[in-house]
């Protein structure tokens, strides 16, 4: 009986100590850290033993003052260790949960106690605000220094961590966490993916149940292949696009990831998230800072839309490269030749190029190699010297003609792979990520080039930079990065091979850091055989991604709504080819839904197929500034209805681009009631007209003699109250409207 009491007596001094008691006298001991922006709020509190803990996550409240009320009104079930809601769960001391990060000292003991030291909050801008927070283990000269940075129009945060010490000796960091977040509901629902190749971004939905959930990629480079690091998780019912308080979240990284979501023995959902330390101890020497990548979040109470317009406002204005900017229309020619292509048929290529009306013309995979010549996806990776044989006058014999006749030229390449049967591979084995002792395993038969290696690194950078050497105007690339690392193992790192994951990923930024800082504004695309390198750690570098190299355009709607959740339309690559059984038209349609381009044989095109593509193209330049930089809004979801809508509108509000297609080919569906729109000025008079029809043909929304007509003026309290109908059928598979104010 001696023993219950001192159970409970500790139990009570616990609760006080970690403001789980209400909001008497230690409180006033406490120290709590606001993280603001304009509609959410996450709130730090350092306990009277200097635990730091999150003891708010959620929508911001009217009157600050009271967020310290909030652990007092939960009356849950004890906390043994008084951490079940720490801010960054250390391993080996009094916590029984996932940590956030777990070490071993110098000393060979694997316990870590966290305290805190001090904070610092910085203006970085009107928009943005910077809060560090120092913590410190008592014992041992070992320290974390916790970072929140705020986007405080855009509702969104990054945040990540910086670890160091000063032991005597090297520590060795087991786990390594960016975030560690705390959410508190009555049940919490994961929206997560998965995929393949060409069957990328295929949501789940699922209630979590205890235990540990967890997300994560082993794959080492193209990490996104089977699973993005990308999900949401609704609070208390699944939320719809425009109800539900969601979180929306991803790790910056395009390497191996890992996020885990635990439901502690209070109901709270933890979230921790950062590179995955698979096969990843990572040994840190004293004075060594490891800083980990940005976990970027957004917390919505206004449902999914609202969660995602703050992620692609975010994008637009701080991640991507020119993400405020253009971009420019394409014509690739890799479905119309793929391997089998020389000068003449090059030339043939621009000139279509030309008569299309689009910018720019890309080269894809094929023009180089000689010892081993690029002719199948067998050989030449590594050795970037054009084709003697398809190209006789180079790289820069194609782009001067490309400029005569009045446009742009980019290239492709995949400069971190290297086919077996090629030279740099019989020059530099060591380059090589493979198993000295082991038999080789090709992906796509090829290997991975060690990007850990300075020397490596040195190689892919030096690629780029001779493409602008001899094309100083080259106008665009197009990365890819078709492999997955099998067999780890890197030369240069010798006895340090746990740090090899990290240190991959480490040089591929550092190259593209120095390419970016030589070649600041040339538009870039991000590919890994579609989507499977879809983050934003790897897209700070780029202006846009290759979604998935499944372009039929009815898997694509499903895709590209998808991906719009995280990432914003200018950024999403969306070409129109042959795959597919749907009208040129619906194709279009549907590539217009982003970054539009073209990967079409067009000396095949009828003279009809050519001028609608021609005349779309014109219109879509007149819109694009609507669909890049407008507000995206989900109107009729393709997984529960027989029509896909979507819409985009301008900042003003005077302007909307609404896309609209048929995704249920059963007898008689189609758009049987009005669509509401979303996002206009309910005080605002708009007219509808339909853009983008075919040469020839009609449209009953632009025809006098329909009673929904352009003519006909709606205000937008009308169009987002009862809606408008695009009368989507099995006869109009895809309609194209524009809606202004008059």
């Amino acid at each position: 009986m001696k023993n219950k009491n001192v159970f409970y007596k500790g139990w009570l001094i616990m609760f006080c100590s970690t403001g789980l008691l209400g909001t008497g006298a230690s409180y006033a001991q406490m120290v709590t850290i606001p993280v603001e922006t304009a509609k959410t709020a996450i709130i730090l509190q350092v306990a009277s033993n200097k635990d730091l803990n999150t003891i708010y996550l959620g929508k911001k409240l009217n009157n600050p003052d009271e967020y310290g009320n909030v652990p007092g009104v939960y009356k849950q079930a004890g906390d043994y260790t008084g951490m079940y809601n720490s801010a960054y769960t250390p391993a080996g001391s009094r916590n029984l949960l996932e940590p956030a990060i777990a070490v071993t000292h110098a000393d060979g003991n694997n316990s870590l106690d966290l305290k805190y030291v001090n904070h610092t909050t910085t203006r970085v801008s009107d928009d943005i605000s910077l809060l560090s927070v120092q913590l410190k283990d008592p014992v041992y000269d070992f320290q974390v220094t916790l970072y929140y940075k705020s986007y405080y129009n855009e509702d969104v945060i990054e945040q990540w961590s910086v670890i160091e010490h000063h032991e005597k000796g090297s520590v060795t960091l087991q786990k390594y966490a960016s975030a560690n977040i705390d959410l508190n509901a009555g049940s919490y629902w994961l929206r997560q993916y998965h995929g393949d190749w060409a069957k990328e971004m295929r949501p789940e939905e699922t209630e979590l149940s205890h235990g540990i959930k967890t997300l994560d990629s082993k794959l080492g480079t193209r990490a996104d292949l089977f699973m993005p690091s990308v999900f949401m998780v609704s609070l208390d019912h699944p939320a719809t696009e425009d109800e539900g308080s969601v979180l929306f979240g991803s790790l910056e990284w395009s390497g191996n990831f890992k996020t885990d979501l635990e439901i502690d023995p209070q109901d709270n959902l933890r979230i921790i998230s950062g590179i995955n330390n698979y096969a990843s101890p990572y040994p840190l020497a004293a004075g060594q800072a490891f800083e980990t990548p940005p976990f970027v979040y957004t917390f919505s109470a206004e449902g999914k839309g609202k969660a995602s317009r703050n992620l692609q406002s975010w994008a637009r204005n701080y991640k991507l490269v020119d993400g405020k900017g253009s971009r420019m229309t394409l014509l690739n020619n890799w479905e119309s030749t793929y391997f089998d292509f020389n000068e003449t048929r090059l030339s043939e290529l621009l000139k279509d190029t030309k008569k299309l009306g689009v910018d720019l013309f890309l080269l894809d995979d094929g023009w180089f190699g000689n010892s081993y010549p690029r002719n199948d996806d067998h050989a030449g990776l590594g050795d970037w010297q054009e084709n003697r044989k398809k190209l006789p006058n180079g790289i820069a014999a194609i782009a001067r003609e490309a400029q005569s006749d009045g446009v742009k030229f980019g290239i492709w390449i995949e400069p971190e792979m290297v086919s077996p049967k090629s030279d740099l591979y019989v020059k530099h084995p060591d380059w090589v990520v493979k198993q000295p002792k082991r038999e080789e395993y090709y992906f796509r038969n090829q290997l991975v080039l060690d990007l850990s290696n300075t020397q490596v690194q040195d190689f892919v950078y030096q690629i780029v930079d001779s493409l602008f050497i001899k094309d100083p105007a080259l106008a665009y690339i197009k990365w890819d990065c078709n492999a997955v690392i099998y067999n780890a193992y890197s030369v240069h790192l010798h006895q340090n091979q746990s740090q090899f994951y990290v240190e991959y990923v480490r040089g591929l930024y550092k190259v593209l850091q120095r390419i970016r800082t030589k070649y600041p504004n040339v538009p870039m695309m991000l590919c890994s055989g579609g989507g499977a390198r879809v983050d934003y750690g790897a897209l700070q570098y780029f202006t846009e991604f290759w979604p998935s190299d499944n372009t039929d355009p009815l898997e694509r709607i499903f895709m590209q709504w998808e991906y719009s959740y995280f990432f914003p339309a200018i950024a999403s690559a969306n070409h129109v080819t042959d795959w597919g059984k749907q009208p040129l038209k619906f194709r279009v349609d549907v590539a217009i839904m982003g970054k539009l381009g073209f990967d079409i044989v067009i000396d095949k095109l009828s003279g009809n197929d050519l001028k609608f593509c021609q005349d779309a193209i014109a219109i879509y330049n007149a819109n694009k500034p609507v669909i890049w930089q407008g507000d995206q809004y989900r109107l009729s979801d393709p997984r529960t209805e027989s029509v896909a809508s979507l819409m985009y509108v301008s900042a003003d509000r005077s302007s909307a681009v609404m896309l609209n297609y048929l995704v249920n080919y059963r007898y008689g569906e189609g758009s049987k009631r009005p669509i509401r729109l979303k996002g206009l000025d309910a005080a605002k008079k708009y007219t509808i007209s339909e853009i983008n029809l075919y040469p020839g043909s009609t449209s009953p929304i632009n025809g006098t003699h329909s009673p929904i007509n352009s003519t006909k003026v709606y205000s937008g309290d009308f169009l987002m109250t009862v809606g408008f109908n695009p009368e989507i059928s099995a006869g109009r598979t895809s309609v194209v409207l524009q809606v202004k104010t008059l």
